[in-house]
């Protein structure tokens, strides 16, 4: 796994994505798109999907409407592709790389994640992996009105440390999310998200 070069000054606080970031869930994600996909004849291209990484799932529902012309109600499809990503979560690794800096962190500075991914789906990968312990808070989609590339979510993360922006270092994956940091005053380490777990062909 690579990094992009960390800064070597001093910072008041870490904040981390998720998904493709702690976590080695985006496959497992993209598979349960599909699987929401499939009985509406329709499909998510792969480079598309991790294109769209950061996106509020709600948005991504709205997103595939359009794209296909379908009318899926984001209420009725989010619980079904959060179920189905529940169902995969024994295949969820850790990227070591990353949670070996927020291990080390631990304790000595605030720490907060802040997704795109609902509650749910983010406590529940973080729980699976023993890590939601090492961070003062978690902020998910129902958390900020703005998703990324917004600010508002790494925003609302520096308010609850307490923490001035500019004193933060943000880890993310997705281009998405590093405009999301760079817009709330933080620096951002790019983790390189390409894709490390492996779906069934669909």
């Amino acid at each position: 796994m690579k990094l992009t070069e960390i800064p070597q000054r001093a910072f008041e606080a870490y904040i981390f994505d998720c998904d493709g970031t702690l976590a080695d869930t985006m496959g497992l994600h993209y598979e349960a798109w599909q699987f929401v996909l499939e009985p509406h004849g329709a499909s998510l291209p792969e480079d598309l999907y991790y294109g769209w990484g950061g996106r509020p799932t709600r948005q991504i529902v709205e997103a595939l409407n359009e794209m296909h012309g379908l009318v899926m109600d984001p209420d009725a499809v989010i619980p079904l592709k959060e179920g189905h990503y529940h169902d995969l979560l024994p295949k969820v690794q850790a990227i070591e790389s990353v949670v070996s800096i927020a291990r080390s962190m631990h304790g000595k500075k605030p720490m907060a994640v802040a997704s795109g991914g609902g509650r749910q789906s983010v406590h529940a990968t973080l729980d699976h992996l023993g890590l939601r312990h090492l961070f003062d808070t978690i902020v998910t989609s129902e958390d900020y009105n703005r998703g990324k590339p917004f600010p508002d979510p790494y925003l609302e993360a520096a308010r609850r440390l307490g923490v001035s922006p500019s004193d933060c270092l943000v880890f993310e994956d997705t281009e998405i999310g590093r405009q999301s940091a760079l817009a709330a005053g933080m620096e951002c380490v790019l983790v390189d998200s390409r894709p490390r777990t492996r779906t069934k062909s669909v």
